[in-house]
């Protein structure tokens, strides 16, 4: 199923098995919105199910709903977090326009926030930034993952050493300076229509996205406007840096997505160790929202194995 067509089912969908999960005896705890307090500020997040602990972590313009259809398939044999990264809802965090925007106090909430599961090693499960954050997380605190996904991370740098990279990277970076003067302007639909027409190599997207995705999306424009306009998004990682770790990693790319998340892919592939990969069919960079059969099939036989 196309992406625009089924975005508006991602939240219908979860709001439905959040309902039904309240009313699942199976679930250890109910499926109610927590917080925890971590690195000065509080996260949201939904804790359910019993045994090793998987973390997912969304992407830009998502939250802790976006993973709530696939709780239920997950939760059988696992306990099942996944919980909103600073600046996305329903957080209440600020963010400087000045402030040096990146994917290291994401890694370093996320450290933090397993330090205070107590649960020993867990299994991440990330999309986009969020498998960024997991990536990070992974390099830094490698005592604290028992494997990871990486659904499309956008590490940028590593591009810079594929052929043509450059030139796929300044069609990224060519989007900034609109997005950033919309968002100064205080048209911060415009400022998501620009980045979501990149992502998903689609300029109508935004537009043709029903009401209620766009609502989800502007409220969690915060985190774009910051990496929008940040000097410092992407961290400095080089293929040394991935050949380091030993922690499990499965690749995951869409079949359909644009060669900025492919090309990258294929570069992190070649410098880990102890990865696998697998290829969504019919899946642009949406992944689990596009193809979430597979998706579920295939990250659940990872982490089994590990």
């Amino acid at each position: 199923m196309p992406l625009l067509q089924f975005l508006p089912l991602v939240f219908q969908h979860a709001m439905t098995k959040q309902k039904k999960l309240l009313q699942n005896p199976r679930l250890q705890h109910p499926l109610n919105l927590k917080s925890t307090f971590i690195n000065g500020d509080s996260l949201h997040f939904v804790d359910v199910g019993k045994g090793e602990t998987i973390i997912f972590i969304h992407g830009t313009l998502g939250d802790y709903r976006v993973w709530l259809p696939h709780l239920d398939t997950f939760s059988k044999n696992y306990r099942i977090i996944t919980y909103s990264r600073r600046y996305a809802y329903p957080n209440k965090q600020v963010i400087n326009d000045s402030a040096d925007y990146s994917v290291t106090p994401h890694a370093d909430d996320l450290a933090g926030f397993i330090q205070s599961l107590n649960a020993g090693p867990v299994h991440l499960v990330g999309h986009s930034y969020g498998a960024y954050t997991a990536l990070l997380t992974t390099m830094k605190h490698p005592e604290l993952v028992k494997s990871c996904v990486l659904g499309e991370p956008p590490v940028a740098p590593i591009l810079m050493t594929a052929p043509g990279g450059d030139t796929i990277a300044q069609k990224f970076f060519a989007i900034t300076k609109p997005a950033s003067e919309a968002f100064k302007a205080g048209n911060d639909e415009k400022a998501i229509s620009l980045f979501a027409g990149w992502v998903f190599g689609d300029t109508t997207m935004y537009l043709n996205t029903p009401p209620e995705i766009r609502s989800a999306m502007l409220a969690n424009s915060l985190e774009l406007r910051g990496a929008i306009m940040s000097a410092n998004r992407f961290p400095e990682i080089t293929c040394d840096d991935f050949k380091k770790i030993q922690t499990p990693v499965l690749l995951l790319e869409g079949e359909k997505t644009t060669p900025f998340f492919s090309v990258i892919v294929r570069e992190i592939d070649k410098c880990l160790a102890t990865n696998e990969t697998a290829i969504l069919s019919g899946a642009t960079h949406g992944l689990q929202f596009e193809n979430p059969s597979d998706f579920n099939k295939i990250v659940l036989a990872f982490i089994d194995k590990h």
